[in-house]
């Protein structure tokens, strides 16, 4: 299996994708890894090359650039090479740290979008109180949709969750601001009913506040509101860490309080941390594309790689093939 990652995307590039492509390659044998970048700043952090390969390019997507014309410009970037790597059959997936919207777009024009899917969703898994977490989508590739949209989520974000994260019968909420069947917009109305009628495991409506409950294992809905869910939880949870640090080292009759308390709270950050559950797959593609957050460290980089291992042996991509034709 041959995984190729853009090595020049996100805040800590190449430094930490190189050290994350390490510890994949020397923690799963049965996979291979191309890092496309500046060979020369890839190199240095290369410490071991076993099933690694660089292929050199100067040209990189910055996190400034727009998007689609990126895409269509820069053909010799790290971004776009990558791309081109999976569409050509050379790799079985693709993962970058870099511009979401370039990838977004290396992924529908490069890669390519399976037929019968409208419009790929962009799902992050985030975690729950009681560590077993949810595949989210849309969270941003669109911000309008149609309920057929949310349907085609609701199966991909299904087949994600049995196949990949080994839940048998996954529960698929609708994400609404209220959890009666009437709630919401004309959106989430005629959602609701496409969703009833659906070969899934239909739970209802869900409300913002009780995702990180554990209420379903795929929630759905458009990219708009899937964006400001996910900025809203993330930097909740930034806040809750800070003012906690805060709080603890208030004082020196505190201090010693988080001495102690501290094998406790580095469990329940690692518990929280998105990282742990690989990066935000593209839904709807011919192979399976990984969003590794743009902060990614090391680690991160790592569990994007076993998340695209994963698909790549359960046949994510088939599996959704199979699961249209059923529909159409």
């Amino acid at each position: 299996m041959r995984i190729a990652i853009d090595a020049m995307g996100g805040d800590h590039a190449p430094k930490e994708i190189v050290m994350g492509a390490v510890q994949a390659v020397q923690h799963f044998q049965d996979i291979e890894i191309v890092l496309f970048g500046d060979e020369q700043q890839i190199e240095p952090h290369l410490s071991a090359k076993e099933r690694i390969q660089i292929v050199h390019t100067d040209e990189v997507i910055e996190a400034t650039d727009e998007p689609v014309r990126a895409v269509r410009r820069k053909k010799q970037s790290s971004m776009v090479l990558m791309a081109e790597e999976v569409k050509q059959g050379r790799a079985d997936a693709c993962i970058s740290a870099g511009n979401t919207g370039a990838l977004m777009a290396a992924g529908l024009f490069v890669v390519g979008r399976i037929e019968g899917i409208e419009r790929p969703a962009l799902a992050p898994t985030l975690p729950t109180v009681d560590g077993g977490g949810f595949v989210f989508l849309d969270v941003g590739a669109n911000v309008d949709a149609r309920p057929e949209h949310l349907l085609q989520y609701a199966l991909m974000g299904a087949v994600y969750a049995k196949k990949a994260r080994g839940i048998a019968d996954p529960r698929v909420g609708l994400l609404n601001v209220g959890t009666e069947n009437q709630k919401g917009n004309d959106l989430t109305k005629r959602a609701f009913q496409l969703l009833q009628e659906a070969n899934v495991n239909f739970v209802g409506n869900v409300e913002a506040r009780d995702l990180l409950q554990g209420v379903a294992d795929v929630v759905v809905t458009d990219g708009f509101s899937g964006n400001i869910a996910l900025k809203a939880i993330e930097g909740t949870a930034i806040s809750m860490f800070s003012m906690l640090k805060k709080a603890l080292t208030s004082s020196f009759s505190s201090k010693i309080a988080a001495s102690l308390l501290k094998p406790k709270l580095m469990g329940l950050k690692k518990q929280m941390d998105y990282s742990e559950y690989g990066g935000a797959a593209l839904f709807g593609l011919n192979a399976p594309v990984i969003k590794a957050h743009g902060s990614s460290d090391a680690n991160a980089i790592f569990h994007a790689v076993r998340q695209a291992r994963e698909m790549v042996i359960n046949d994510m991509v088939g599996t959704i093939k199979e699961e249209l034709r059923h529909i159409s």
